[in-house]
């Protein structure tokens, strides 16, 4: 079983920067992102979204985005997919970071999960 992560941000270039920033610590985890709209405007595009996962080499994907809305095309994207996403409403750059220096590691989701859990985003979205 070998994980990735996803990164969707509304911005293209918040999008192409994190991945940047994982590579760093995580060199063999496959890192993909999906940023703002077909028209590179701020927003999420679900193509985009589905592209991005389905060019991640993993078989299961850790999925972090920036704000609520990403959710829903994230959600969708993950229903036309065989790979299972795991979706986390935590502080995007924060987040992934720790996850994809702990999967680089060899650490188990359960353990990754578990630093995650604090950096989850309060409130309703």
């Amino acid at each position: 079983m070998s994980y990735g992560i996803l990164i969707v941000s509304h911005v293209p270039e918040i999008a192409a920067g994190v991945p940047k920033l994982l590579k760093q610590v995580a060199k063999d985890v496959s890192i993909t992102a999906a940023g703002g709209t077909d028209e590179n405007e701020i927003g999420t595009s679900l193509e985009k979204i589905t592209q991005a996962m389905e060019e991640n080499q993993a078989d299961e994907v850790l999925a972090f985005y920036d704000l609520g809305s990403a959710k829903m095309n994230l959600e969708m994207a993950a229903e036309m997919t065989t790979k299972k996403v795991h979706l986390y409403d935590t502080a995007l750059v924060e987040s992934s970071y720790v996850a994809a220096s702990l999967l680089q590691a060899g650490v188990d989701l359960a353990a990754v999960e578990k630093q995650l859990a604090p950096l989850k985003i309060k409130g309703d979205n």
